[in-house]
């Protein structure tokens, strides 16, 4: 399946960075001299002794990629290496390192911390292009250290005008960084990641360290265990995954042939899966684009990973920095990025047009994470959380404009990894059951629930117990039953696996309370989260992370909210995967479960953006030929007037468990009420199928 490469040439990126070479030979030297002089104030030169030497160690590693010889080391040594480039922001010893701006303000003062632990947290954004053997970026942050440090010796300066270096370094190489961004997201010929997994060795584990990704029992795990599958299994894993994406374009009635690259997003340790994936996409005139998750502060958004990522060696540490660029951010930088992106567009056009869409392979399985919140960390002032809203918005226009949201589609599928525990084999071979499930069974039994749902007027949902969901979502009112429909028909296209039907709600009129136990949303979990909505608006929300009520609220404005005063309810759905449900509670592994898979397995509701953002337009049907045309509301449909106050950029779901739920029902105009979901249990007729993985499993249990 693969071949050895292991005599082959390296494969660096062919890019212009000769006149970077005389200037970062020179920031070498001057880096050398660092470590050995005494012009700064203590501890400011204890801080760039080190900062120095990180740089000088990734200096080494891109010549080990550069010259070949990092294939003469050991799987262990590899290991040793890899763990030494993290060792700094491992939780273990995290807490005095100068990237955890608590640690860094106790030693430097308030103001001077914040500052050098970014510096910090900047260049460990090095890591990827020593591996990826790029002098230009790695001059570039060398640079930026040297000059700060100028600015230390004989003396301590003013911290104003260290944060000015900052932003000129923001300002200036924001055209850089953003620009090849850009296009490593659309052209092919510049996957780094491609050629890795094309040229590799997968049966050498020591491929998985030419990443330059922080590598743990996660990644080594899934690797070794998909190393051990039949190629028949990885086939079937590829294929679902792939038929998915092309499928969407079907059901969506967008044009395929007219695209030419595929994002292929994905954590490290499938490698195996992805390479088959390439070829069935190449099959279909798809070349990919797999692109790392960025980590410098002009590129990355929050603590999110975007592209292609291995372990995260610490997430207090991605969340301590995702507002990084607050020391910085202003109307001009926004503009300049803005100016950016919009050139970067216009050049690549063409291109841009051949961007298909993304086809995501999740993972799940980590401990569930609730961060620690810190004062000292960067944070955005209510003044720059408007502008971050207003550039996120705008570049939302920008990018749409050339990579339109009518002509593209996307899919998603998900995996555990070993972390999940000692049934990692029997979850995998589960959760690969559950990915290819019968999509004409829930097809029918789902028509049956869309067909009562389009009678209604709203539908009510009530929570059981300790759960204090109380919720009456208003349905879009059809003038032509006979051939429109409110609800989509999830068959495991696009959002695999199967198992929802789906609406964009009415939002005047809707109104309650949302209340979920416990959710894990992007990467963080939440406790007691509670939302309360009027006219499909949120209106208050809290959790119970935090003894502080005001880090509750702060919690979730930052990661639900995403800094917007409020959001609508851009989705309401009903999960049907009972299968999937069944094996949270067998394996207890149901705080795990992405919200991929465990928006399958009750009620959901997403706030932001609709469903069909960016594509309201687009004609949609369900399997038996109805249009669905629930797709707008209030707040999307201002797009015709002015975009800007149309969309959110965010679309997060929430799903409560069936456990939690007393009822859910639809009634119609004339007050009827027809009863879908009872203590748990689907209550219509002819969706009694559904119901058969419940009982199964109480009468295992």
């Amino acid at each position: 399946m693969n071949e050895d490469h292991s005599q082959s040439p390296e494969y660096v990126p062919e890019r212009e960075t000769e006149e970077y070479q005389e200037r970062y030979d020179l920031s070498l030297s001057r880096l050398s001299q660092i470590l050995e002089e005494d012009t700064a104030a203590e501890p400011f030169q204890s801080y760039f002794r080190q900062m120095a030497a990180f740089a000088l160690r990734l200096a080494g590693i891109s010549r080990q990629i550069m010259d070949g010889s990092w294939r003469r080391l050991s799987l262990k040594e590899l290991q040793e290496g890899n763990h030494a480039l993290y060792a700094d922001i491992l939780p273990d010893h995290y807490e005095k390192s100068y990237a955890n701006p608590a640690y860094a303000v106790s030693v430097f003062g308030e103001e001077m911390g914040r500052l050098l632990s970014f510096l910090y947290a900047e260049l460990r954004s090095g890591i990827s292009y020593a591996f990826e053997c790029r002098p230009d970026y790695l001059t570039i942050l060398n640079e930026l250290l040297i000059q700060v440090y100028n600015h230390f010796e004989g003396g301590i300066p003013d911290p104003k005008s260290v944060r000015d270096i900052f932003y000129w370094y923001a300002s200036d190489y924001c055209d850089v960084f953003l620009t090849e961004r850009i296009e490593e997201q659309i052209y092919p010929m510049q996957s780094f990641a491609a050629d890795v997994i094309l040229c590799e060795n997968l049966d050498d584990e020591r491929y998985l360290y030419r990443f330059g990704e922080y590598i743990t029992e996660n990644e080594l795990g899934t690797a070794r265990y998909l190393k051990s599958l039949p190629w028949e299994t990885l086939k079937k894993m590829a294929d679902v995954y792939t038929e998915g994406y092309r499928v969407g374009f079907i059901n969506t009635g967008k044009d395929l042939s007219k695209k030419s690259a595929v994002d292929i997003r994905y954590r490290l340790g499938f490698e195996r899966v992805v390479k088959l994936a390439i070829e069935n996409f190449e099959k279909m005139g798809l070349s990919p684009v797999i692109y790392r998750a960025a980590s410098g502060v002009i590129t990355k958004k929050g603590h999110r990973k975007v592209g292609f990522y291995g372990a995260i060696a610490n997430k207090q540490y991605e969340y301590d920095h995702r507002q990084d660029e607050a020391l910085f951010l202003d109307k001009r930088y926004m503009e300049r990025k803005l100016d950016v992106l919009r050139h970067v567009y216009e050049g690549n056009e063409r291109q841009a047009g051949q961007y298909a869409g993304p086809a995501l392979i999740q993972t799940f399985g980590e401990s569930p994470f609730s961060p620690e919140v810190k004062k000292e960390a960067i944070a955005y002032t209510e003044a720059q959380r408007r502008l971050s809203l207003q550039y996120d918005g705008k570049a939302g226009q920008i990018t749409n404009q050339y990579i339109k949201g009518e002509e593209r589609s996307f899919t998603i599928i998900a995996f555990p990894v070993p972390e999940i525990g000692e049934q990692f084999p029997e979850i995998f071979e589960e959760v690969i059951r559950i990915n290819t499930l019968d999509a004409k069974l829930y097809e029918t039994v789902q028509q049956k629930m869309i067909d009562a749902l389009d009678q209604g007027s709203y539908v009510h949902v009530l929570g059981k117990g300790d759960n204090q969901t109380d919720l009456r979502i208003q349905l879009y009112r059809l003038e032509n039953p006979e051939k429109e429909t409110i609800f989509e028909n999830c068959v495991a296209d696009v959002n695999i696996p199967v198992g929802e039907i789906f609406t964009s709600p009415v939002l005047e009129g809707t109104e309650g309370v949302l209340h979920v136990s416990r959710v894990y949303l992007n990467e963080l979990q939440y406790r007691d989260l509670k939302l309360t909505f009027q006219d499909g608006r949120i209106t208050d929300y809290t959790c119970g992370n935090f003894e502080n009520e005001e880090d509750n609220r702060k919690y979730v404005s930052d990661n639900v909210l995403h800094n917007h005063p409020s959001l609508p309810l851009g989705e309401f759905a009903i999960g049907t995967n009972t299968t999937a449900y069944v094996a949270g509670r067998k394996y207890r592994i149901e705080d795990k479960l992405p919200i991929l898979i465990a928006e399958k397995t009750g009620p959901h509701f997403a706030v932001g953006d609709t469903c069909y953002s960016w594509a309201e337009d687009v004609k949609v049907y369900n399997p038996n030929g109805k249009e669905i045309v629930a797709k707008d509301n209030s707040v999307s449909i201002l797009r015709r007037e002015d975009v800007e106050k149309a969309y959110f950029q965010c679309h997060t779901d929430i799903t409560i468990p069936y456990e939690e739920l007393e009822e859910i029902s639809v009634v119609t105009k004339e007050g009827k009420r027809t009863i879908l979901l009872k203590n748990g249990r689907f209550a219509l007729p002819g969706t009694e199928a559904l119901n058969e993985p419940l009982e199964r499993w109480n009468e295992d249990a």
